[in-house]
């Protein structure tokens, strides 16, 4: 989660950014998970519904992972 809020955040001209937005030419492999699928069903046990919009502001999204570090102590 910390590292895409990095990519998140960076110019869209740079090759993890255009790698998380899917904006790279070629195919995928058939029934391989994005990146990105992992982050938002980690992001959704949050509560939180656009994580992308939310890594733009850096306080709310340093307390989201205090929370989602906080999640993984407890279990």
């Amino acid at each position: 989660m910390q590292c895409a809020g990095h990519v998140q955040r960076m110019e869209g001209t740079r090759a993890p950014k255009r790698l998380l937005d899917g904006t790279l030419e070629g195919r995928r492999g058939r029934k391989q998970p994005r990146w990105s699928d992992g982050v938002n069903r980690d992001i959704r046990v949050l509560g939180v519904r656009s994580w992308k919009e939310a890594a733009f502001d850096c306080l709310k999204w340093r307390n989201m992972l205090d929370q989602a570090k906080a999640r993984v102590v407890e279990l």
